[in-house]
């Protein structure tokens, strides 16, 4: 078995778009991939065949990154032709490779219908993939809801209970360290079992620069008197504007403000003429799903997200 990037021959990329996509996991459209080449989001070294003996390619996968990025962020696409006995021990060889190349080990998400585990085929197809994510190193699981809000929706009024102003960088970083504690979002619990709230604060500052978002759209939210209740991140990723990142300080939260913060990321994003707002939480962070629910977004997928362990 041979693993190899697509920059050996001229015929590779031609090869990885026909690429027969069999199987139920959703597969990306030859259109879709080549305008992500065009784009620079996806790229031939990041696209990683396993071949056999006679040069059929028996796999597949598709590493993603944003236009600038030095390596890729997230495995995308993963597929092995239905025919091979092992999919996962194929599967697992093929992106141990892509990461010894990459020198990091992206994540790998999982777009899936909501009800995926009830359809015995696409459970056994997930199931395949985890086990061979789980032996390239990929051991952290989480599973999220995406969410999506569109005019039709309605645009959400302003209560009037939260004020939002603009703030310095130290402010932002004194609220992302408040909003840590007590989170239940899985990756903020996750990463302070290896770094202290200001490290992460200034980690998750910096993934929000990096987004395509503007950080003239971000907001502190305080309360009439000037008691900080939370924070507002419009943001967006390279197709569609963003939720980013929002939440209430420990000690506001249970009085329904995050439904008020979420209605000025919202209505922030309207006024811009954004036809499409996408969200996502885990499954386990039952309030704020609950919020998206109450604030008209729909979920149209799950997401499985595949990680190396906490460091």
């Amino acid at each position: 078995m041979l693993f190899r990037a697509a920059t050996a021959d001229p015929t590779d990329l031609d090869r990885a778009i026909a690429y027969p996509a069999d199987g139920p996991v959703p597969a990306l459209t030859a259109e879709r991939i080549r305008e992500e080449l065009a784009d620079n989001q996806f790229r031939p070294e990041w696209i990683w065949f396993a071949e056999d003996e006679d040069g059929e390619i028996l796999a597949r996968a598709l590493w993603w990154g944003r236009a600038d990025s030095t390596r890729p962020i997230a495995l995308d696409c993963l597929q092995v032709r239905s025919a091979v006995a092992d999919p996962a021990a194929v599967a697992a060889g093929l992106l141990a490779a892509g990461h010894e190349a990459f020198g990091a080990l992206p994540g790998y998400n999982i777009s899936l219908p909501r009800d995926w585990r009830s359809t015995p085929e696409l459970a056994e197809a997930v199931s395949w993939r985890r086990e061979a994510a789980r032996m390239a190193g990929l051991s952290s699981e989480i599973e999220r809801l995406r969410y999506e809000w569109t005019p039709a929706a309605g645009i959400p009024g302003a209560e009037g209970r939260l004020v939002f102003r603009e703030a310095t960088d130290e402010e932002f970083l004194d609220a992302f360290v408040r909003l840590s504690s007590g989170s239940l979002d899985l990756h903020t619990r996750n990463e302070l079992r290896s770094m202290d709230a200001e490290q992460l604060a200034h980690e998750d500052i910096e993934f929000y620069l990096d987004c395509p978002g503007e950080r003239s759209w971000w907001r502190l939210a305080h309360l009439p008197d000037g008691t900080l209740a939370g924070m507002a991140i419009p943001s967006a990723t390279p197709y569609h504007r963003n939720v980013g990142y929002l939440g209430i300080v420990p000690e506001q939260r249970g009085q329904g403000l995050i439904d008020e913060v979420l209605a000025e990321i919202t209505r922030f994003h309207a006024a811009e003429g954004a036809d499409r707002v996408t969200a996502t939480t885990d499954t386990v962070n039952i309030p704020m799903a609950a919020a998206f629910d109450r604030a008209g977004y729909e979920v149209t997928e799950i997401r499985l997200v595949l990680e190396s362990p906490p460091r």
